[in-house]
């Protein structure tokens, strides 16, 4: 018999403001022992030097973490032109530095305009993919370094917001697609360049429809706790729907609820071609459907607990 998980079963998305320095995993689990959650999960990982929008997903709300994982994301980034480090960002030793440095902005633009659109990206040697089980960062810190398969992604906008050739410090805002890495543009850019480069600073600013003004911190959370307690800590705790609140939404008569909440496909009006929808009973959501190869709606993820729609 399998060991039963110790804590609550509360659910909900908690967006946090990531503070530098630590893992993501460590903050997940810095703000699960805050809420005694059950289960927890985060969707999608920020390297420790990052900061930013790290949505956090407890209990029924796991059951939609990959489609956070799956969502667009922005980033703002500072970029040390003319070194480069053995990690990609500040973080690691300097390997070599360019003394000769005659870059001017107009080649940083035209540089940057290379990266626009689908491209084909290396994964860095310290990330948290996995090559046979292994995080890739484990191999690098033994100093081993294995072939890397180049990956699609889509850079839909990348600008240069600051340019400073005195102290070669540059900043970029990135918008694209999931599983790019911005260490590793940093590094391709000071390749073009002739210069090399690394990441002194980096901040997620949207991850799907969350922004960054929407985010609390660790500390905020905790004073939060001080003065109104678990409960009103658990006010900041976002609806499971919230994350997939682009998804079209449909309203289902009492008899279609009861088939779909048994595993059936059932029919229903004015549904799409193709696509995910978010299913409520009600005002109360239920789960995400899919519209099927008869053109029934059927249940792909459903919840178990109640809850509070976005609209």
């Amino acid at each position: 018999m399998g060991r039963q998980k110790r804590g609550r079963d509360i659910s909900g998305i908690f967006l946090l403001d990531k503070e530098p320095g630590v893992t993501s995993n460590q903050a997940l689990q810095a703000v699960k022992r805050i809420f005694g959650a059950k289960k927890a999960g985060h969707t999608g990982s920020l390297d420790p030097l990052a900061t930013g929008v790290l949505p956090l997903c407890f209990g029924e709300s796991t059951k939609v973490s990959q489609y956070l994982l799956d969502s667009d994301k922005s980033y703002r980034a500072s970029i040390m032109l003319g070194q480069t480090t053995e990690t990609g960002d500040s973080d690691g030793p300097v390997i070599e530095t360019v003394s000769d440095f005659n870059i001017t902005e107009k080649d940083i633009i035209s540089a940057l305009k290379q990266f626009e659109g689908t491209i084909d990206q290396t994964p860095p040697m310290y990330s948290a993919l996995k090559v046979g089980g292994t995080p890739l960062y484990r191999l690098a810190r033994k100093g081993i370094v294995v072939e890397r398969e180049p990956r699609q992604v889509a850079i839909h906008d990348i600008k240069l917001t600051r340019c400073d050739l005195v102290s070669r410090e540059i900043e970029i805002i990135v918008s694209c697609s999931k599983g790019t890495y911005i260490r590793s543009i940093a590094e391709d850019l000071g390749g073009t360049l002739g210069c090399g480069g690394h990441i002194t600073a980096l901040r997620r600013l949207k991850a799907g429809k969350f922004e960054e003004s929407n985010c609390l911190t660790f500390y905020q959370l905790c004073e939060i706790l001080e003065r109104k307690g678990l409960s009103g800590a658990e006010e900041c705790l976002l609806p499971t729907d919230s994350a997939i609140i682009h998804f079209p939404k449909i309203k289902l008569p009492t008899e279609a609820v009861r088939w779909i909440l048994n595993g059936h496909a059932v029919n229903a009006n004015e549904l799409p071609e193709t696509g995910l929808l978010r299913m409520y009973d009600e005002n109360t959501f239920i789960g995400i459907g899919f519209v099927d190869s008869d053109g029934k709606l059927a249940p792909k993820r459903m919840m178990q607990s109640v809850h509070k729609p976005m609209d």
